[in-house]
């Protein structure tokens, strides 16, 4: 059964006052349709979070279609028409996190106009937020999304929770990695870390005032680094050992243990460049002993790694902004 969600009135009659909103205007308020995603009008979205009442989600944006999927355990249960940056003010492409949320934020920045249901993803101005869609790139570099369709992503969104905004579509793969976080490991010590993984919450189950914190990795080539941040603090560094080839612009969810491979599974997805360029190997890298213990004491379903082979450097990811910019 489709769970709806209403829309505060404060939210309507602030976008109303901002647009001259009435109640035919459609495609800035949103429809729930039955729809193939290419057939799908500014304003129309599909909702099904039946097909996957659990597990970690994430966000991906294409904006070549204009299009924003939400995946939940690697399965896709949404997909929302959506209005990103118009020339000048083009959206950037990479991976994010969510910084920030905020039903009935305003913008600083922009004659404190409305921005409903906001998922802040940098602190210098870009947010997933209701606006209005009038069928192609139109706003400063946020993505606009139904009213509606963000009432019920504002549900399902977590602080730490990943947001890539590719430059054009692709449907994430699964991967399994035949031991654990970056190394192997015997059948005893499978179910010595299954255990330790199922003692602790999913994120589908954390509220956003808890302080149980997100884990995040990247690893990048060109430092030759890998780093642990939770939330939006670095808090452990290590080495970063691969086949010496471009890692290329990856970012994998890990979904949790697959008893059949004895390993950890991974939903993975590309960010940037063409399809035919993604080749999603966990393999490729690894580290050394005691940075491999470090990571598994950060580890929990809804982590994110991501492939970089930019520097890690403040422009890319400050301390408090989980940036990686293609």
């Amino acid at each position: 059964m489709t769970t709806k969600r209403s829309i505060s009135r404060r939210s309507f009659n602030a976008l109303a006052a901002a647009g001259g909103l009435s109640l035919a205007a459609g495609p800035l308020i949103g429809q729930h349709v039955y729809k193939e995603v290419k057939a799908l009008q500014p304003g129309e979205y599909t909702w099904h979070p039946e097909r996957q009442p659990v597990g970690p989600v994430s966000v991906v944006v294409s904006l070549d279609e204009q299009r924003v999927h939400v995946y939940r355990n690697g399965v896709r249960i949404a997909v929302s028409t959506c209005s990103s940056g118009k020339p000048g003010h083009e959206t950037p492409t990479g991976v994010f996190v969510v910084l920030q949320k905020d039903r009935d934020h305003r913008s600083s920045t922009y004659n404190n106009a409305p921005m409903p249901n906001m998922n802040r993803l940098t602190w210098d101005g870009i947010a997933l937020h209701a606006g209005n869609l009038p069928g192609y790139p139109a706003s400063h570099g946020c993505v606009r999304l139904p009213l509606s369709f963000s009432a019920l992503l504002f549900d399902v969104t977590h602080l730490g929770r990943p947001v890539i905004i590719a430059a054009s579509g692709r449907s994430p793969d699964s991967v399994v990695h035949p031991g654990f976080i970056l190394g192997d490991y015997s059948e005893t010590e499978f179910e010595k870390v299954l255990a330790t993984l199922e003692a602790r919450k999913h994120p589908s189950d954390w509220d956003l005032d808890e302080a149980y914190p997100i884990t995040s990795m990247i690893a990048s080539s060109h430092d030759e680094r890998i780093v642990i941040i939770e939330n939006d603090r670095q808090v452990e560094e290590g080495p970063l050992l691969w086949d010496g080839k471009p890692l290329g612009p990856h970012v994998y969810v890990l979904h949790g243990p697959d008893d059949g491979l004895r390993g950890m599974q991974w939903q993975a997805i590309t960010y940037d460049g063409s399809p035919e360029e993604a080749d999603h190997d966990l393999t490729r890298v690894g580290t050394d002993t005691t940075f491999a213990e470090a990571i598994g004491r950060h580890s929990h379903p809804g982590m994110i790694f991501v492939f970089t082979d930019l520097p890690l450097h403040p422009d890319r990811r400050s301390g408090r902004d989980f940036v990686i910019m293609s």
